[in-house]
């Protein structure tokens, strides 16, 4: 990892109105490090947009300092802040009848004379930019054709013509499909390595953001910002905490977020592999508490004599179920799933 690019010191941030001052969060003293993936996390309402915002130099904070590779991002010109920072905001910008090359070009816009001409410079590091983001096979589609995936990375793109040092992105994969927020995450990860850029973003994909920051930024709703590596947060329950909410808790075990579901009794399991693995989850995700045992020897240790045993081959896979000395036989999770809210099930 690298040295300190973007620091706070004794921040405060919010909103000044007819009304007063709406302080958001304060006494934030934090820094961003060059080849790190930082995300900034927190529930809905908490600032986190704010935080950006204040970062990036686009709204004043209430108090303290943001500084960028030593100096006031405040007293910057616009230029020279654009030459340091680019930003990926989450609204959708209307760019005409842009190809994807002719958006990538406007990140030199703070590089090129006044009539916007490229150098074979610019024109190098555009290609690159694009190159970097695995998006050449897009770079003469127009803007408006591009799928949400596709058009996200040709902004990535632009921000990384700007040849920053700092590169913030609020919820980049805000409207993503799946696959496409996994591959959104694993390539600002990836490009943190390898150009040694600071990355901060905002999003609310939480299990990627355990799995992939270097960082985690946490801010909670009563304006305090928790700093340390994903595992940290998660140890010290700052990351369960802020989470909380009715119906809803963070499993420190799994990782996991848990709807709260009226626990309606236990099931014994006897089985092992994949197949048990998700029958376990059918079952908790339904209310039940699982006692799993690998061997089916374990069926004359059970008291009481009820349990679910998942027969296996390389063809199938089957539930055997034992309730009260009455056995049924079903071939899928949805059927095993009915019976235990049906009137045949007896806990």
């Amino acid at each position: 990892m690298g040295d300190a690019v973007l620091t706070t010191f004794g921040l405060s941030i919010g909103y000044k109105s007819g009304k007063g001052v709406r302080c958001v969060a304060s006494d934030i003293s934090v820094c961003l490090e060059a080849g790190e993936l930082v995300c900034l996390l927190g529930p809905n309402g908490a600032g986190k947009s704010t935080l950006l915002r204040s970062l990036a130099g686009m709204q004043p904070p209430l108090g303290g300092e943001v500084r960028l590779l030593g100096d006031d991002i405040y007293k910057l010109a616009p230029q020279d802040l654009a030459k340091r920072l680019s930003l990926v905001l989450t609204e959708r910008v209307d760019v005409g009848m842009l190809s994807a090359y002719t958006l990538v070009t406007l990140g030199r816009h703070p590089y090129t004379d006044w009539w916007g001409r490229l150098s074979p410079e610019d024109e190098a590091i555009v290609d690159w930019a694009i190159k970097s983001v695995g998006a050449l096979h897009l770079a003469s589609r127009q803007v408006s054709e591009l799928s949400d995936g596709e058009r996200q990375k040709i902004m990535i793109a632009r921000a990384l013509a700007q040849s920053p040092m700092v590169m913030l992105l609020d919820e980049p994969t805000a409207f993503l499909d799946l696959p496409r927020r996994v591959e959104i995450m694993q390539l600002l990860r990836q490009l943190a390595r390898d150009t040694h850029q600071a990355i901060l973003l905002s999003t609310h994909d939480l299990d990627l953001a355990l799995r992939l920051a270097d960082q985690v930024w946490l801010l909670t709703t009563n304006g305090i910002l928790h700093v340390g590596a994903p595992e940290d947060l998660v140890l010290s329950r700052a990351f369960a905490d802020a989470f909380k909410s009715e119906g809803v808790e963070f499993d420190i075990l799994s990782g996991e977020f848990h709807l709260h579901t009226p626990p309606k009794g236990e099931i014994n399991l006897i089985g092992e592999g994949i197949a048990a693995l998700w029958t376990v989850r059918a079952l908790q995700r339904v209310g039940f508490f699982v006692n799993q045992f690998a061997s089916s020897s374990a069926k004359n240790t059970i008291e009481p004599q009820n349990f679910i045993e998942i027969i296996s081959n390389s063809e199938k896979v089957l539930w055997r179920i034992t309730n009260n000395k009455t056995v049924y036989t079903y071939y899928t999770l949805s059927d095993l799933i009915k019976f235990f809210k049906s009137d045949k099930f007896a806990n």
